[in-house]
């Protein structure tokens, strides 16, 4: 199943926390653009975050932002090529 625009965006949301801290959340303004307001939607229906305009990671979205970030960190990192052998 690819990605489609929607989880794109849910995973762009995702991406925003601090996962260094439970005490910090985000805030998704009305001002936003119409993709994140509905992402930020659709990711609290999923029970993944606290409020519907962002807050605080739940349990299950704490997980799923670590992975989320992890994948990102992951496929943006140079591959390093060993030029010794």
């Amino acid at each position: 199943m690819p990605y489609d625009a929607e989880l794109v965006a849910e995973l762009n949301l995702l991406n925003h926390f601090n996962l260094g801290t439970t005490q910090e959340g985000i805030k998704v303004h009305h001002s936003a653009g119409p993709q994140m307001v509905a992402a930020a939607k659709r990711l609290f229906d999923k029970d993944l975050i606290s409020q519907e305009d962002g807050g605080y990671l739940t349990d299950l979205g704490h997980d799923a932002a670590e992975h989320s970030q992890n994948l990102l960190m992951i496929l943006t990192t140079p591959v390093q090529v060993d030029t010794t052998s």
